[in-house]
């Protein structure tokens, strides 16, 4: 069997507040997209195809891909207006039976949780990482008033990476571009919205979080130096 992966770095990170976009600022001394794609490149993922925003090719091409020896990136493609665009343009230059799609700012993905999800893709054709909540969520009405409190117990929160066969996901997501639909913000939600096929989740990490905002990099140095970065 082999497996790719598909690194998303077409965001635009606002929240950020910074000149430089967020998958490229360093960290340790290294661009915060590096270390997803060190990940990938220790793993038994065959090939990663890294969705970069359209004219940042070359840069990353040069600055990333070649300066760090990410000899596994098979290709590097502009990415579209929505994630979903982004990840549809990641689907047509996969290879692999099976596809594991990451975001690009999580920079703590390690091989434990890479194993995981291609262990578990094999059984469910689709599974997701992420960890259970450790807070007690409201659901609210348009009002902000509370309507429902689900079981704690039954809550997680939803990680990357998102594991699928690979074709299963690429005939979900080419009907999604046939019907839009802008209330899908993940890809599960493609698989649950588009297939009958069941999504399974897999035990990520705390620490498997999203580098988002300017308090995070201080968060991001402290986790990368434990790991021995």
């Amino acid at each position: 069997m082999r497996y790719s992966a598909i690194v998303l770095a077409a965001g635009s990170g606002k929240r950020m507040q910074s000149d430089v976009k967020k998958q490229y600022m360093e960290i340790l001394g290294r661009p915060l997209i590096y270390y997803a794609l060190h990940a990938f490149q220790e793993s038994r993922v065959e090939e990663i195809v890294l969705v970069v925003s359209p004219g940042d090719e070359d840069y990353v091409r040069n600055d990333i891909v070649e300066r760090y020896g990410i000899s596994k990136v098979s290709a590097i493609i502009p990415g579209g207006k929505e994630r979903y665009d982004s990840v549809y343009e990641g689907l047509k230059a996969v290879h692999g039976e099976y596809v594991l799609i990451h975001d690009g700012a999580r920079a703590f993905l390690h091989n434990d949780i890479i194993e995981r999800c291609l262990t578990d893709v094999v059984e469910h054709r689709a599974s997701v990482v992420g960890m259970p909540s450790k807070d007690t969520i409201k659901i609210v009405d348009g009002d902000g008033m509370v309507v429902d409190t689900p079981n704690r117990a039954l809550v997680w929160n939803v990680q990357t990476p998102q594991c699928f066969e690979t074709e299963l996901i690429r005939q979900a997501h080419a009907a999604l571009r046939e019907n839009p639909d802008a209330t899908i913000t993940d890809d599960a939600m493609v698989i649950e919205r588009l297939t009958d096929v069941p999504v399974h989740l897999i035990e990520g990490d705390y620490e498997n979080v999203k580098v988002t905002t300017p308090d995070d990099l201080r968060t991001a140095e402290s986790i990368l130096r434990s790991r021995g970065f």
